[in-house]
């Protein structure tokens, strides 16, 4: 026998069931961020906006809190913004103080941010993207925000490189090269291991807003790979990038064992409370299926952890 829900447009007034999310997502605005003396960066931003539901309520009334919601964005996008979490935390706040009936309001926002960097080789300037990673949850007891980045980058697999090492190692044996040579040449050379493609996700919540640098995020996950990718990129720096990502071999585990300590050694300066989620998905080359990996620890227990090892 199939149970159903009670149907929340019934005139019965009986309603016993809430809901922890109701709201709208793929609600897109434009986000300006100030950058002091420079031209503002200029966002397409995606915002999903939630309020929860108590069990003596049907609805939210959808069309009037759609027309709420707009409301508020527009007003809070309206103008330049230094940091996308405390849009996303002004969002919150405002939907909770407009909607008596709720205790929670969340607020979540994705955007691409491109910016202008230099290859590593030849040195021509490129443009790199990122996906920012933002969101707020405000509740009677104060507003937590969490900001963070997706980046894209590549890694080689140790595993795969091993086995090219030994195929490496027994040939020069064969041709008489003596072990001393043999090791000071795979020093130098790093044996080819499968590569591929890998995505890093790094963000930390905390009470209030995250006292750290969006292009400081960015950049952790990026180094968290076994080396960056470009947009752009002549012969000398394919060789770079190839050559870096293969001298510093990762699977997916370490990955995000480089970004945990990639966070402690740049954001040392957040409190123990901080949560930090980290994330890395590789598509495999030689699979058809992907690694993934992923952690979300306090930066207390993660400082502990690093500081036992």
């Amino acid at each position: 026998m199939s149970h159903q829900l009670p149907d929340v447009q019934a005139s019965s007034p009986d309603v016993t069931v809430g809901l922890s999310q109701v709201g709208v997502t793929g609600v897109e605005k434009l986000v300006k961020l100030a950058r002091g003396d420079k031209r503002p960066i200029v966002l397409m931003a995606e915002f999903e906006v939630f309020v929860d539901l108590p069990s003596g309520r049907k609805g939210i009334d959808m069309s009037r809190n759609l027309a709420t919601i707009d409301e508020i964005l527009e007003e809070i996008t309206r103008e330049e913004a230094y940091r996308v979490e405390e849009v996303c935390g002004d969002a919150a706040e405002r939907l909770l103080e407009k909607h008596d009936y709720t205790t929670t309001a969340e607020v979540s926002m994705t955007a691409d941010l491109v910016t202008r960097e230099d290859t590593p080789a030849s040195g021509i300037e490129t443009q790199s993207t990122a996906t920012i990673i933002a969101s707020a949850t405000a509740t009677e007891g104060g507003t937590r925000e969490e900001i963070g980045a997706e980046v894209t980058g590549m890694t080689v697999c140790p595993c795969s490189q091993g086995m090219s090492e030994s195929r490496a190692r027994e040939k020069l044996a064969e041709l008489g090269v003596d072990e001393e040579t043999t090791e000071e040449f795979l020093e130098a050379v790093p044996q080819p291991g499968h590569s591929q493609r890998g995505h890093a996700t790094l963000t930390v919540t905390t009470d209030g807003h995250p006292e750290i640098d969006l292009r400081d995020v960015i950049d952790v996950a990026r180094d968290a790979m076994s080396a960056r990718i470009y947009n752009m990129a002549k012969r000398p720096d394919e060789d770079h990038m190839t050559y870096e990502a293969h001298a510093d071999a990762k699977f997916v585990e370490d990955c995000v064992r480089a970004l945990a300590e990639g966070t402690v050694d740049e954001f040392d300066h957040l409190p123990d409370g901080a949560v930090v989620h980290m994330r890395q998905s590789n598509d495999e080359s030689i699979h058809q299926h992907n690694a993934h990996a992923e952690r979300e620890v306090t930066m207390g227990d993660l400082r502990g952890e690093l500081d036992a090892a």
